[in-house]
């Protein structure tokens, strides 16, 4: 269907695929990952357009646009998403569409500084990144397998594409080889979720040329979108709902990486080392480490006597 001549023709076949879809006669609720990206940023808008185009009252299967905060993000980056996530809110309710904005984030025990400070774990690395399932993968899904447990099964509408890497294509392929209706695959992990990719087929440049010849349903431009990328040299963090869709966290890229989660090569120092004149262990109790770091600051002298210490006086200090 995407193999036809022009990207206009590309387009209506999207849209008529959406439509298509959301006609059919049952109630799967949809649930669209929204990152702020280009892609996803791409797939929200055509998902808008195409309810505008449905009749008000054939718009009866709910929306929802689902977004993560790992509340480790950039700052830059996680202002942006809210201020975007705000717009769209505003938007829908505006355009009296069936849509609902959610935006979901670790529980308590299972955010960065816990796991790291409270349980030792190690910096998030590229052999080991405990970040992305507890940060990202465990509230979307939990999310979602409450929209299945209400509903019986959802429809999950991402925005990925085969051009945007190699790896993605594989594992697109992979997905495509296991069957399904045609549009829709099910999920690997999630019982009762189907993943529908509407921009499947659709290359770098179709999607930039869409969003900079077109405004968003909910209201302003995509020109603070095109902006951030400029400035993040094409750094992007997906949405992310198991473990195959985990990108390498920790990058230069404002897009991209949190602020406190730095994955850490063989042989490298961790952010903190010199924190206070000496290597703190990462496997400190969170309790003990605010103790340590109050006590310093109240007896700056003791910092500096720090420095001349041999390291076994470095260990009990640490301990």
């Amino acid at each position: 269907m995407y193999r036809l001549a022009t990207l206009r023709e590309r387009l209506a076949a999207i849209r008529q695929e959406l439509r298509d879809e959301y006609l059919q006669p049952h109630g799967k609720p949809w649930v669209v990952g929204f990152s702020a990206g280009k892609d996803s940023t791409l797939v929200l808008q055509l998902v808008l357009e195409t309810l505008l185009s449905i009749p008000p009252d054939r718009r009866t299967r709910p929306v929802h646009v689902l977004s993560n905060d790992t509340l480790v993000e950039s700052p830059i980056y996680q202002s942006w998403i809210d201020k975007c996530l705000d717009r769209v809110r505003e938007g829908v309710k505006a355009l009296r569409l069936p849509v609902s904005v959610v935006k979901t984030h670790p529980e308590d025990d299972a955010t960065f500084w816990v796991n790291l400070l409270g349980r030792g774990y190690p910096a998030p690395n590229r052999n080991f990144r405990w970040c992305t399932d507890r940060m990202k993968i465990q509230p979307t899904t939990k999310f979602i397998r409450d929209r299945v447990a209400e509903s019986g099964e959802v429809i999950l509408i991402l925005g990925v594409r085969r051009a945007e890497s190699a790896a993605r294509a594989g594992r697109i392929n992979a997905y495509d080889q296991k069957g399904g209706n045609g549009r829709l695959n099910a999920h690997n992990d999630v019982r009762g979720c189907f993943v529908f990719r509407p921009i499947v087929a659709l290359s770098d440049e179709d999607v930039w040329q869409v969003l900079l010849s077109s405004r968003p349903p909910w209201g302003g431009s995509h020109r603070d979108l095109v902006t951030l990328y400029r400035n993040a040299k094409g750094g992007e963090c997906p949405f992310v709902v198991g473990p195959d869709d985990a990108p390498s966290c920790g990058t230069t890229s404002a897009r991209l990486g949190w602020t406190d989660s730095i994955p850490l090569e063989k042989g490298d120092a961790p952010p903190w080392h010199g924190l206070l004149g000496h290597e703190i262990s990462i496997r400190v109790p969170a309790t003990r480490f605010l103790q340590r770091a109050d006590k310093v600051a109240r007896t700056p002298q003791r910092l500096r006597r720090s420095k001349q210490e041999s390291p076994n006086d470095t260990g009990r200090l640490a301990a």
